[in-house]
């Protein structure tokens, strides 16, 4: 039973960190500009006519981010399975997760520059919209298009997600990512005249969040290095008890 509490406890801030990675995945400067062109695409009007309401975006936006889970989901439950498999190899797994974690940490902080992480696979939308059929065709393009920019942290997650050996916690992390990543494309498309004006006025801040992203890969990081996680999970427990009734 306290194994089922503890697990319970370190989903909780693996969850928090899984999903202010999505957050700032959305905001990041390979993703937020392409939010108002893919919609656009992904409706078959241009942006102009996202914005006078020709045609909503909303439904094409869900299906999207549908194609995005979709792969997260599967990528979640792939890196529970092989930690369980090499389960008596976690310690160490752990440690070189946190080692790769920290190097790409202070790629985004610029302490060096690891070139494949600066390219942007971009997949052409063309001209004409698809449906929701195309939009959620669309996101799982995205999910794998992407991997160069989103990796960092996408990796990030999936080393928790691996750390932890269980199938529900890894595939639990990586849809609260995909939650973190995906709520924005929705928001922003349901009342897309007001994000593209919010968008605006983020993007001269991008490279602060890329060296925000960069900090909290850091810290994951060091802390997958150390043990840190298991040693808050056993604090949590004993701080607020009540966390065991979730188990």
């Amino acid at each position: 039973m306290f194994g089922i509490e503890l697990a319970t406890a370190a989903f909780l801030p693996a969850a928090f960190v899984a999903l202010l990675a999505g957050i700032l995945s959305f905001l990041s400067p390979c993703v937020l500009p392409i939010v108002p062109p893919y919609l656009a695409y992904m409706t078959g009007v241009n942006v102009n006519g996202l914005k006078t309401g020709e045609r909503s975006a909303a439904l094409p936006a869900l299906f999207f981010v549908l194609g995005l889970s979709t792969v997260f989901l599967i990528m979640g439950f792939a890196a529970s399975a092989f930690g369980r498999a090499f389960l008596q190899y976690q310690d160490v797994l752990a440690k070189a997760a946190g080692v790769t974690v920290i190097v790409m940490g202070l790629h985004f902080l610029h302490v060096f520059r690891i070139p494949i992480l600066d390219q942007e696979a971009r997949i052409e939308a063309g001209k004409q919209g698809g449906g929701a059929f195309g939009a959620y065709l669309l996101g799982l393009a995205f999910a794998f298009g992407w991997t160069p920019c989103i990796g960092p942290q996408l990796g990030m997650i999936l080393s928790l997600a691996a750390a932890g050996g269980e199938m529900s916690r890894g595939t639990g992390l990586l849809a609260v990512y995909a939650l973190g990543l995906g709520i924005p494309f929705l928001l922003a498309a349901i009342f897309i005249d007001r994000a593209i004006s919010v968008m605006n006025r983020i993007k001269p801040h991008l490279k602060l969040i890329e060296r925000i992203m960069g900090l909290l890969l850091l810290i994951v990081g060091i802390m997958l290095l150390t043990g840190a996680f298991s040693a808050f999970s056993y604090w949590l427990l004993e701080t607020f008890p009540g966390l065991a009734q979730l188990g």
